[in-house]
């Protein structure tokens, strides 16, 4: 049973990705990884054939596309050769970085900073993780404090995405001590701000193409201007936005998921052991049929959130069961997957090696599953 979530323009579409896909991404992955980067040929390639900004206004220079089913083609077509890092460079620029600006910043903001969104010119971050403060962003102790006609900016982050390449980062600070969730604000600080550092690459143990990095802010003085929104409304405008970064880790762990079954399933049916293929012996057969089950169970049910978001009305708790299931499911697969590759699943060469290195992380970040379930047992205990 696949997936009827596309019609006759999302296949069009496919196509065009598909074709950058193998002439940029394909011969570039090993490059990357050894880089610990991905270029930013890469991301100007992306905007040319038109992948990025797709929601941008055609006002601010996007198409102005608000089905969120063109992303999903490109997630599942990037996730078909394995790049988990740009999937992981891309949605934390066109879901959450994007999302962010489109929701908040008012129109002088939009003409400053969506059109290379589009173009691939601009590559945005969030930067939300402290050191001593992950998931439980109210500890977070980043602050920044009015100065006249400028806010002074002091803290440091860590695990941010696209830190190192980063041109616009969305930084989460406090601005009032005792205000409760009205405490914090968000500001866009621009590459080249005096105070503005970036410290070590991050050595992860997956997505290895990803740059993540540390920031640093030292008396990081910025414009009123560049205030996101209203002050004292940041965690506000965090709990608006998490439902599509929660959905886009979700799609990602669901691609990610079909791709692995699929590399297994073509391993299976081609190696032979003691005179016939392996995929038919009954222990991995019967596996294979419930990892196959629990797919198709699950994409439908990422299928039904997406059109919940599409037509607004995908909830955060919603988001956060997608999260929640379709990493885990993930983990499953492609654990699943190693295994039946035998010693060939632990070669780098074979893509399912990689991914076993890059899956992991999807149960941290967005917020850890735990977290996931906390939220979920929150709304089943309401009154």
């Amino acid at each position: 049973m696949e997936s009827d979530l596309f019609d006759k323009d999302h296949e069009l579409f496919r196509d065009s990705v598909r074709g950058f896909v193998e002439k940029h991404v394909v011969p570039n992955l090993e490059k990357w990884d050894a880089n610990r980067l991905i270029d930013r040929d890469t991301w100007l390639a992306a905007g040319r054939q038109g992948l990025l900004g797709l929601t941008v206004p055609e006002e601010f220079g996007g198409p102005g596309e608000s089905d969120y089913r063109y992303r999903v083609v490109i997630q599942e077509e990037i996730a078909r050769v394995g790049a988990s890092a740009l999937q992981s460079g891309f949605s934390t620029n066109d879901d959450i970085v994007l999302n962010y600006l489109l929701r908040h910043a008012d129109d002088e903001q939009k003409r400053r900073w969506l059109p290379g969104f589009v173009t691939g010119e601009t590559i945005g971050a969030i930067a939300m993780s402290e050191p001593a403060a992950g998931s439980d962003l109210r500890a977070v102790t980043t602050s920044a404090v009015q100065d006249g006609d400028e806010w002074v900016l002091n803290g440091a982050k860590t695990f941010i995405t696209s830190g190192i390449l980063a041109d616009l980062v969305i930084v989460f600070a406090k601005t009032d001590q005792d205000a409760g969730s009205k405490a914090f604000s968000l500001f866009v600080v621009e590459d080249g701000t005096p105070g503005f550092s970036r410290g070590r690459k991050l050595d992860k143990v997956g997505l290895h193409a990803q740059d993540t990095a540390e920031l640093f802010f030292d008396n990081v003085r910025i414009p009123h201007e560049n205030l996101l929104g209203d002050r004292g409304a940041g965690f506000t405008y965090l709990m608006q936005s998490l439902p599509l970064e929660r959905l886009g880790i979700g799609i990602a762990a669901q691609v990610s998921a079909e791709a692995v079954f699929s590399w297994t399933m073509d391993y299976v049916r081609e190696r032979t052991a003691f005179g016939k293929r392996i995929g038919e012996f009954q222990g991995m057969g019967f596996d294979l049929a419930k990892l196959r089950t629990a797919i198709e169970v699950s994409r439908a049910y990422i299928d039904r959130c997406i059109r919940e978001y599409n037509q607004d009305t995908l909830t955060a708790v919603d988001a956060s069961k997608a999260k929640l299931w379709a990493t885990e499911l993930q983990g499953q697969v492609v654990d699943a997957g190693v295994q039946y590759h035998g010693g060939y699943g632990y070669m780098m060469e074979y893509p399912v090696a990689k991914a076993y290195l890059d899956h992991r992380i999807q149960r941290i970040y967005g917020g850890t599953n735990e977290i996931m379930k906390e939220i979920i047992h929150r709304d089943l205990m309401r009154d």
